[in-house]
C-alpha cells in the first residue's frame, strides 16, 4: 500500500482559553493534518510551583485533539525552567562569551552542565511521561526544543566551566598530555593544574584553536547525554512512541550526529525566508537576497533537507523503535508566512508554503509540521504568522495547505547517486581560525553543494565515517581536519573506484588541531600525489585567475597550489603571486580543487560525473530538480517564469513529473 506525505502543525493550548482546542482540531483535522504537536514552552502551567502539578488543562486538551482525530506529538518542556525555579537555583542561568550570565525572561535559560537542572529537567521529563506516555492519542515525544538557539549550545562559565578540567583529564589523563596535544608550549599557555584551565574566552587575541576545539567537543557532549538522560525516562515510561527532536538551520553550536544518536528519526525547522537573511550563497551581494527574499534560497533549504535525511540513512545509532514511527525526517516547523526573527521579514510570495511543502517531500521528510496554528497574541511572537491569523480567520499559508494534493507525494527513496561529507570537529576547527573574513565553513560546504544542485543531482550529505560504498562520487567540500583511519578509508573507495573530490584546506589538520608533521595531507600525501605550496587569502575585490580547459576563471575568497609527488595539474594559476602554480589536481580517482571559484567547481564536478555515467542537467539559476519514490519535481524559485527545456514555468511553482 502506498504511503503519502503527511501534514501537522504546532499548536498552544496554554495561550488559548480552554474551549478552542476542540474547535481548533476539528479545523486541523478538516484541513487535511495528522499530527499536532504540543507543550514544548509549557513548563509553568504543568507545575506552576515547586512539586504542584496542574495537568487538567493538558488532560483536556489531549483529550480534544484524540476526539477531533488528531495525533499528538508531547514535548519535555525543559526549554523553559520557570522563575520559581531560577530563583531558587540561579546557578541553573547560562554564561555568554563576554562572561556575562544570561537571565531568565526568555527561553534555553539554562546550563547543560548543571547538575541542578539536569535533576529537575529528569523530574519534569519522568513526570510528563508518566502522565501521558500511554495515552492512545500519543505517538510521540520531541525532546526539549531546538538544541543551542540563540547561541545556548555553549555556557562559558559557572557548572560548565567547573566541568570542563574533569573532561579533560578523562580524555588526556595527564597535563603533560593536555600540554602537548595543545600545543600549550607557544606563548607560555602550559598548565600545572587542570583547575587553570577555563573556556576559551576573553583573551587578548585569539585562543589556541586546540582549546576551542576541545571546548566544543566538551559542550557537545553535555548536549549529548543531557538528551540521553530525557530518552532513557521516555523509553521506559511511554514504550512503543517514538522519539526525535527538532534541529535548526545551520546550527554550529554542537555535533548533530553525537546528538541525533538514541532518537528514532531526525526533524528540523525550517524557516526560508529568515534564513536568507542570515546566509547568503558565497560570493553574493544583497541581489541574491532581494531575488529570493519572498522564497529563500532553494539549495539553503536543500542543504538542511539532505543533511538531516543523511543522519538516517547514514548513522548506525538511530534506531526506529517506536510503533508506525516514519521512515524519513520531519520538518517539525516549517514557516507558513511571515517569521518576525530575521532583521527584515517579508511576506512570502504566493504559492511559496506548497513550494517548500513540496520540497520537503522530495528532498526525503515524510511529515511537515506548520508552525504555527493560530498567530500568538502575546509576548515576543506577535509579529511572526500561523495558519490562522490572529483572529482566528484563515490566512494564505492555510489556503494554500488546503489546495495540496497529498496523493502527489508518495513516500520512498531519494536516489541520490553523490555523497557530500560535512562533519562538525572541521567546521569548528576551520571557523577557529578562517584566515579570510569572507570564508567559513559553511560557505565552502554549500558552494560545492549548490554547484551539485546546479546540475540537476539529489545529494546525499554524510558523516566522513558512513559507510560511502555505494556512491559513485564522493565529494569532500571543507574536511580541514581528518584523522588517519579517515585516510585509510579514502584510500580503500579510491582504489574501489569511487571518484573523490576535495576542496581547500583539506586535511590541514590532525584530530588534535595541529597541522600534520609533513604537511597539509597528512596521511592522504600519497593518495593525492601533492603537498600544499602556497595558499593566497583573497580580500573582496581581489582575485586570482585559474586557466582551466579553454577557459578562465576567476577565484574570490581563497586559492592554494602544490607541489606534485605523482598527481598532476588539471588547471593552473596565471598571473598574480600563484603564477603558473597547479590550481587543480589529479591522482587516479582523486581530485583536489585549490581555487574558490563555484563556476569552475561546477565544471569540474560535471566532468568527473559524466565520466563515471551519471547525467548531468545544467539548470538556470533558481530552477531545481529533485527526484523521489519514482517522481520528479520540477521547481522554479524566481519570481519570474522562466524558459526550461520548451516549458515555461511559472513563478514560484513546482511539478511532479514521472521519473
Amino acid at each position: 500500500m502506498t504511503e503519502y506525505l503527511q501534514l501537522a502543525t504546532c499548536d498552544y493550548p496554554e495561550h488559548v482559553p480552554a474551549d478552542r482546542p476542540a474547535i481548533y482540531a476539528e479545523q486541523q483535522r478538516e484541513l487535511g493534518l495528522t499530527y499536532v504537536r504540543l507543550a514544548e514552552f509549557a513548563w509553568s502551567r504543568m507545575e506552576p510551583r515547586p512539586g504542584e502539578f496542574e495537568w487538567a488543562w493538558l488532560d483536556e486538551a489531549i483529550d480534544a485533539y484524540q476526539r477531533g482525530g488528531m495525533q499528538v506529538v508531547l514535548c519535555t518542556p525543559t526549554p523553559t525552567p520557570p522563575a520559581w525555579l531560577i530563583r531558587a537555583h540561579p546557578e541553573i542561568l547560562p554564561y555568554d562569551e563576554q562572561g556575562r550570565v544570561r537571565e531568565f525572561g526568555s527561553r534555553r535559560h539554562y546550563d547543560f552542565a548543571s547538575p541542578i537542572y539536569r535533576e529537575h529537567s529528569r523530574r519534569i521529563t519522568r513526570a510528563i511521561a508518566e502522565r501521558y506516555g500511554e495515552h492512545p492519542a500519543v505517538v510521540g515525544w520531541q525532546t526539549d526544543n531546538e538544541w543551542a538557539c540563540h547561541n545556548t549550545g555553549r555556557s562559558y562559565g559557572g557548572a560548565s566551566a567547573a566541568a570542563f578540567p574533569a573532561w579533560l583529564e578523562a580524555k588526556y589523563g595527564s597535563l603533560e598530555q593536555l600540554n602537548t596535544a595543545w600545543g600549550n608550549v607557544f606563548w607560555s599557555m602550559e598548565y600545572t593544574d587542570w583547575a587553570q584551565v577555563k573556556p576559551p574566552i576573553l583573551l587578548v587575541t585569539e585562543p589556541n584553536p586546540s582549546h576551542v576545539l576541545d571546548y566544543y567537543r566538551f559542550c557537545s557532549s553535555l548536549i549529548a547525554s543531557f538528551q540521553a538522560e530525557q530518552i532513557a525516562i521516555l523509553r521506559e515510561r511511554s514504550p512503543g512512541r517514538f522519539v526525535t527532536h527538532n534541529f535548526m538551520i545551520f546550527e554550529s553550536g554542537f555535533d548533530h550526529y553525537e546528538v541525533a544518536k538514541g532518537l528514532d528519526f531526525v526533524s528540523w525547522d525550517n524557516y526560508p525566508t529568515g534564513m536568507l537573511e542570515f546566509f547568503a550563497p558565497s560570493g553574493q551581494s544583497d541581489d541574491i537576497k532581494t531575488h529570493f527574499a519572498r522564497t529563500g534560497h532553494p539549495d539553503l533549504i536543500g542543504f538542511n533537507h539532505d543533511l538531516y535525511r543523511g543522519m538516517l540513512k547514514g548513522q548506525e545509532g538511530l534506531g526506529r523503535q517506536g510503533a508506525g514511527t516514519p521512515s524519513g525526517p520531519w520538518v517539525m516547523e516549517q514557516q507558513c508566512g511571515q517569521v518576525n526573527w530575521a532583521p527584515f521579514n517579508p511576506l512570502p510570495a504566493r504559492g511559496a508554503v506548497q513550494l517548500w511543502t513540496a520540497q520537503a517531500w522530495a528532498h526525503g521528510v515524510d511529515v511537515v509540521s506548520y508552525f504555527r496554528w493560530r498567530a500568538a497574541t502575546m509576548a515576543q511572537e506577535v509579529m511572526h504568522s500561523g495558519l490562522l491569523r490572529h483572529d482566528e480567520t484563515p490566512d494564505r499559508g492555510y489556503e494554500e495547505v488546503k489546495a495540496l494534493k497529498l496523493s502527489d507525494f508518495p513516500l520512498g527513496e531519494v536516489p541520490a547517486k553523490v555523497a557530500l561529507l560535512h562533519d562538525y570537529d572541521s567546521l569548528w576547527l576551520y571557523d577557529a581560525q578562517k584566515h579570510s573574513a569572507s570564508m567559513s565553513y559553511w560557505t565552502q560546504t554549500v558552494t560545492y553543494y549548490m554547484a551539485l544542485r546546479s546540475l540537476g543531482l539529489d545529494v546525499d550529505i554524510l558523516h566522513p565515517d558512513a559507510d560511502l560504498s555505494g556512491y559513485k562520487v564522493v565529494v569532500a567540500p571543507a574536511l580541514t581536519l581528518i584523522s588517519a583511519e579517515q585516510a585509510r578509508q579514502f584510500s580503500a573507495l579510491a582504489a574501489s573506484g569511487t571518484r573523490l573530490v576535495f576542496g581547500p584546506r583539506t586535511a590541514f589538520r590532525t584530530p588534535g588541531g595541529e597541522t600534520w608533521s609533513e604537511g597539509q595531507f597528512g596521511p592522504m600525501s600519497d593518495l593525492i600525489g601533492a603537498k600544499l605550496l602556497q595558499y593566497d587569502s583573497l580580500r573582496p575585490g581581489l582575485t586570482q585567475s585559474v586557466k582551466y580547459g579553454e577557459g578562465t576563471f576567476a577565484a574570490t575568497d581563497w586559492a592554494e597550489s602544490y607541489r606534485l609527488s605523482g598527481a598532476r595539474a588539471l588547471a593552473s594559476y596565471a598571473g598574480g603571486p600563484l603564477d603558473t602554480q597547479a590550481a587543480v589536481i589529479r591522482k587516479g580517482h582523486v581530485t583536489v580543487i585549490g581555487a574558490h571559484q563555484q563556476e569552475l567547481i561546477g565544471t569540474v564536478l560535471s566532468e568527473i560525473l559524466m565520466n563515471v555515467g551519471i547525467s548531468v542537467e545544467t539548470l538556470p539559476d533558481g530552477v531545481r530538480l529533485s527526484r523521489r519514490a519514482g517522481k520528479t519535481l520540477l521547481q522554479n524559485w524566481n519570481p519570474h517564469p522562466v524558459k526550461w527545456q520548451g516549458r515555461l514555468l511559472a513563478p514560484v511553482s513546482f511539478t511532479v513529473l514521472d521519473a
